[in-house]
């Protein structure tokens, strides 16, 4: 594995990952279909790319996510950071729960790391925060998941600052995991604060805005298969109007002589240097144009200048339909 590329580190605990990941979501049919031996491919292509943090959940794909990373990590698995997610459960009814209960937790687990095939996951997040069980009973079950070997540090996922500074009152927590990009920043910049001041990381999900940031979106009928036909940005109205915006970051990246993405990815990671990206994608070549973005050099008058391009509140359309927005933030 390539070690030249920039790492930080997570929070207290001592992984330390590389400042651009691998959200591993879309390799398990979110976003269109994509073979097992294509997933392997771009887990692997990361992997040699110098890449080392691995986001992945039980709830892509209902499980073939993890069991896809355990295969591509065979042979692979030191000096891999890979995190994973529980708390989504899927309902007889074809909907998503959530479940945070401490039996739940400890089964959950198990469950996973027998998916996964390894002894241990490195960060395992509560992936949604159940508003029937308190957060310290669910930190509680996590942190007993250390003491038992199986996990080595803990994260929320869409965690309120009041949920953090409850959970992490019970265990340290090493990251929060919330989508921030230069289309959607309220909430994740309100969460910063919070977890600068106990010194937690920020992991950055859909960073390029599930796609709408790489100026390679023109229609939002290209989605017509895949989730993204449902999120409002993608709706007639906000698409275009998203679209307005995006054209800023276009003219910045024809200057730059670089992609409207690695604009983007640049951005997000000179906000901070606790700030970590995870852009997924179902391509080998999108992993080395996001990896680009570390070779783009932003001033602070750029800096400033996106800033002011795309406001907090920009974005038109909510980051989830109506449902899943009740379940972020909690």
């Amino acid at each position: 594995m390539n070690r030249l590329l920039p790492t930080r580190h997570l929070g207290a605990s001592p992984l330390e990952v590389t400042s651009i990941g691998l959200g591993l979501m879309s390799l398990s049919g979110i976003y269109g279909e994509s073979s097992d031996e294509n997933g392997m491919a771009v887990i692997q292509h990361a992997l040699d790319k110098g890449i080392n943090f691995l986001d992945s959940s039980d709830m892509y794909g209902w499980g073939h996510n993890e069991t896809l990373v355990g295969k591509a990590l065979k042979g692979r698995r030191e000096g891999v950071v890979l995190a994973s997610k529980f708390g989504q459960t899927r309902l007889p009814t074809g909907g998503n729960g959530v479940d945070g209960s401490p039996a739940y937790v400890q089964s959950a687990c198990e469950a996973s790391l027998k998916r996964l095939g390894l002894d241990v996951i490195d960060l395992y997040y509560v992936h949604r925060i159940d508003p029937n069980v308190p957060i310290e009973d669910t930190v509680g079950a996590m942190a007993r998941l250390i003491e038992q070997g199986k996990v080595r540090a803990l994260g929320l996922c869409e965690a309120s600052p009041a949920t953090i500074r409850r959970a992490h009152a019970v265990h340290p927590l090493a990251a929060i995991q919330t989508e921030y990009s230069l289309l959607y920043r309220e909430q994740a910049e309100e969460t910063l604060k919070t977890t600068r001041e106990l010194g937690i990381s920020f992991v950055a999900y859909s960073p390029l805005g599930r796609s709408l940031l790489t100026g390679k979106v023109h229609s939002a009928a290209e989605f017509a298969n895949d989730r993204r036909k449902d999120h409002p940005r993608f709706h007639e109205g906000n698409f275009e109007r998203n679209q307005a915006l995006i054209a800023f970051i276009e003219i910045m990246a024809r200057q730059k002589n670089c992609q409207p993405g690695q604009i983007a990815l640049a951005w997000l990671l000179a906000q901070g240097e606790d700030i970590v990206a995870i852009p997924g994608t179902k391509q080998t070549s999108r992993i080395d144009e996001n990896l680009g973005a570390l070779n783009v050099q932003l001033s602070k008058h750029d800096l400033d200048t996106l800033s002011k391009a795309f406001p907090p509140g920009a974005a038109a359309g909510t980051r989830y339909p109506a449902g899943g927005m009740k379940g972020v933030f909690i």
